[in-house]
């Protein structure tokens, strides 16, 4: 051969493997591409080549741009892919958008894909939107039943409400939740009744909480907006102010009862410190009576004392004691022998 039939030969080769890319590609993406096309919402072939490079599903752009189309909204196959790429869920995005429009809610793509992208279920909050949503107060899968607040004449109220919310999509990325209009509403409740004089009162007018809960504002900075407060069930619980009461009067008993106690206690050591101060004079006064026969005997050596002054003084002693006997008072000990 010569070159030239060669460089021929390699052109055709090269030809034939470029066709044969051509029609594997054309195979992969033909079929999108002529639903998309039948569809009115046509995606070229670089698109869906670029796609799979760019590793992104075709599949579900093309067939949530064709379902966006349908429902009559200007949604691009690049504004698509941007939110796939960014970790979004396109199908959740193009249903939610779907539903606002048909329910004539003001949702543009952009809004959608931030509220997708922070997380919440924008479906789940269209719906929310067209059909408002029942919250248990307080909620029973957290372990509460009832909310138990007490009236200013201290009996206990048991409450159940049922809380009626729509979804505000303006406010959904970066408001509050379900938990956060639950825990508004229950202090509100409890506030209420912590305010009436009476739980006859509250009894009398469950509607009256509704209406105090409400006029509070509390889906202030929620993605909800408070349409109604129902009071489910108002039970009557326990006489918390009597239990206060006794137990206030128990805590009182004790606390006298202590002090009583040190009072008795202080009593004691004071009789016991009188009783050793009475023995040491006692001492005392013994140890002083045994200077009297001591000091007789130096007055006897030293001539102060004669043996009749000393006799004298004891039929003194003697006759005291026999007047002391006779008139039954406490008789007087001799001090020295007789």
């Amino acid at each position: 051969m010569t070159p030239t039939e060669v460089i021929i030969w390699i052109g055709v080769a090269v030809g034939v493997i470029v066709a044969l890319v051509a029609l594997v590609i054309i195979g992969q993406f033909f079929n999108l591409w002529f639903q998309a096309f039948l569809s009115g919402a046509p995606v070229s072939f670089i698109d869906l080549v670029g796609m799979k490079f760019r590793k992104v599903d075709p599949r579900i752009i093309v067939l949530n741009r064709i379902q966006a189309v349908k429902a009559g909204l200007n949604v691009t196959t690049k504004e698509l892919e941007t939110h796939y790429l960014a970790g979004g869920r396109v199908p959740l995005v193009i249903r939610a958008l779907i539903a606002a429009d048909r329910a004539k809610i003001e949702l543009g793509f952009n809004t959608a894909c931030a509220i997708d992208l922070a997380g919440r279920d924008i479906f789940d909050a269209v719906q929310t939107s067209v059909k408002p949503k029942v919250i248990d107060c307080p909620d029973p899968n957290r372990g509460r039943n009832t909310i138990d607040a007490v009236a200013q004449d201290g009996i206990q109220l048991r409450v159940k409400a049922r809380i009626t919310v729509r979804a505000n999509l303006a406010r959904l990325v970066g408001g509050a939740l379900e938990e956060t209009i639950i825990a508004r509403v229950g202090e509100g409740i409890v506030t209420t009744i912590g305010s009436a004089n009476t739980h006859k009162e509250v009894l009398a007018n469950p509607d009256n909480i509704s209406k105090t809960v409400l006029k509070k504002g509390l889906d202030s900075g929620t993605a909800f907006e408070i349409l109604s407060i129902d009071i489910a069930d108002v039970d009557v619980g326990d006489n918390i102010g009597a239990k206060l009461q006794a137990d206030q009067a128990e805590a009182d008993k004790k606390r006298f009862q202590a002090e009583a106690e040190k009072r008795a206690a202080m009593a004691r050591a004071q009789e016991a410190e009188n009783r050793a101060l009475i023995e040491l004079n006692r001492a005392k006064v013994v140890e002083a009576e045994a200077e009297v026969p001591r000091a007789m005997a130096d007055a006897f050596r030293s001539g102060h004392l004669g043996i009749m002054d000393y006799y004298r003084m004891n039929n003194i002693k003697a006759d005291t004691q026999m007047r002391s006997a006779i008139g039954g008072g406490p008789s007087t000990p001799p001090t020295g022998k007789g």
